[in-house]
């Protein structure tokens, strides 16, 4: 597998394909490896990179202190000034949180935006009673898993976190391995808590966001993740919901093949409108003039591949 190499740690990831660049972003507890249909998907047409996020899949642990979605989104700025230029960023989960981080603060890098369910668990602090009943809920959530850390109950944590996202039971059905490797994981998962909770973001700054969004969220989905996709529909300023009937929160799992056609066309959509409004030889010049910023950027973060 490639690598990269931030703050001394190794962040493994997948590539696959030619063309423009689509970045793909896994839920917690989960490896880049979760994008493997999508990727295989996309990759005639477009140049796949799905990382593993820190502490995921073949990337190290994090060890740099105290964590937030910056430290996250770093893997993802290191791909951009790979790719040289504007990308498609694709998150579900957990890495929809970090792809509407990214989104935020570099949005002139991205041709396209597409969030799965984000876990962006800092909106739902608003004053509504719907959204006050959806952060406790995954508040106690995420106290569990803490309270299991520190017990030193790894595979019990996990096991109440793959049950609340995938239906109670979902646990008892993974092999053995499975649970052993996910428990591995859970000091992982309530890094990704503090970083969801600890986002300064609030919803209002999200109308700044211009690129074309696909928000998706399955109807059988927790509260909170519901609440979420609402809310941002109702913000951003170019994007269009789709509901999988029936589905769960991980829906690129459970009804792989519908989440990926539908963000295949989101992607070939955004391409199709970028083309004609900037047309041939100004795209390339906003392209070369993208690639020269990335550089900068990478430079002053000291980002280098392994």
């Amino acid at each position: 597998m490639p690598a990269l190499e931030l703050r001394g740690t190794r962040v493994e990831f997948l590539e696959q394909g030619r063309g423009e660049t689509a970045i793909l972003l896994h839920s917690s507890a989960s490896s880049g490896a979760q994008w493997r249909s999508l990727a295989g998907e996309l990759s005639g047409r477009y140049h796949v990179l799905a990382p593993d996020f820190y502490g995921c899949g073949g990337s190290g642990a994090w060890s740099g202190g105290a964590f937030s979605l910056a430290e996250e989104a770093e893997i993802v700025l290191a791909l951009l000034r790979r790719a040289g230029g504007p990308v498609h960023l694709v998150g579900h989960s957990y890495g929809g949180a970090v792809a509407l981080h990214v989104a935020l603060r570099h949005g002139g890098w991205l041709r396209s935006l597409t969030l799965i369910e984000p876990v962006a668990f800092h909106l739902l602090r608003e004053n509504e009673a719907l959204d006050a009943a959806a952060f406790a809920e995954i508040a106690a959530v995420a106290a569990r898993v803490t309270r299991a850390l520190i017990d030193g109950d790894a595979e019990g944590g996990m096991a109440r976190f793959v049950d609340y996202w995938s239906g109670t039971g979902a646990w008892a059905m993974l092999p053995p391995a499975k649970r052993a490797a996910l428990g591995a994981r859970l000091a992982k998962v309530a890094l990704d808590f503090e970083a969801t909770f600890g986002e300064p973001t609030r919803l209002q700054d999200f109308w700044s966001l211009f690129m074309p969004v696909l928000l998706m969220q399955g109807s059988a989905s927790p509260l909170p993740t519901r609440r979420i996709c609402g809310q941002l529909s109702r913000v951003l300023s170019d994007a269009r919901i789709e509901v999988v009937e029936g589905a769960g929160h991980m829906l690129p799992l459970t009804h792989g093949d519908l989440v990926n056609r539908s963000v295949a066309a989101h992607l070939q959509r955004s391409d199709a409108r970028l083309e004609r409004r900037v047309g041939g030889e100004q795209a390339a010049q906003a392209r070369a003039a993208d690639a020269e910023g990335l550089d900068r950027v990478g430079q002053a973060a000291g980002l280098q591949a392994a």
